[in-house]
């Protein structure tokens, strides 16, 4: 049986881009076997930000995260591979850093939720939702990976 490729979309927030840590979490991703098919370094705007976090708007801390996620660059990712919204997300690690395990981009690297890091599509509905916020269609590529053939049993 043969599986198709997933795309999900990941942002290493503004924290993990002040302590240094943006070759460290793509090292993470490309070992594991997924591609990147889409990365820049961005300044998220407000009117961004409003726009990937709308389903918190009125809450206590939509403020203080779009305040946050404004606050210093960030990297944007668009990440390809079998089961790569479960993959990302096991090597992220939980949102809370305290309940991550060791292993993880947040078990290892991060103390606190609201500066845990890096965000990730926990669906492909948010993936259809959040890539196009950061993504025009033209700045995906779509491209072999010649390591496929040996990461994947066919």
């Amino acid at each position: 049986m043969t599986q198709t490729n997933e795309r999900t979309f990941l942002l290493i927030k503004p924290d993990a881009v002040q302590r240094g840590f943006i070759g460290k979490i793509i090292t993470r991703i490309e070992e594991k076997g997924l591609k990147i098919a889409a990365l820049k370094m961005i300044q998220v705007t407000p009117e961004q930000a409003a726009r990937q976090y709308a389903c918190h708007k009125g809450r206590p801390f939509y403020d203080s995260l779009v305040s946050f996620i404004c606050s210093s660059p960030s990297v944007a990712m668009v990440v390809e591979g079998r089961n790569a919204i479960a993959l990302c997300r096991k090597l992220m690690g939980a949102t809370d850093p305290a309940e991550s395990q060791p292993g993880t981009i947040r078990g290892d690297f991060s103390l606190d939720v609201k500066h845990n890091l890096i965000h990730g599509s926990d669906s492909p509905e948010s993936f259809a939702h959040e890539c196009p916020v950061y993504f025009g269609a033209d700045e995906i590529i779509n491209y072999h990976l010649d390591l496929e053939r040996w990461i994947y049993y066919s």
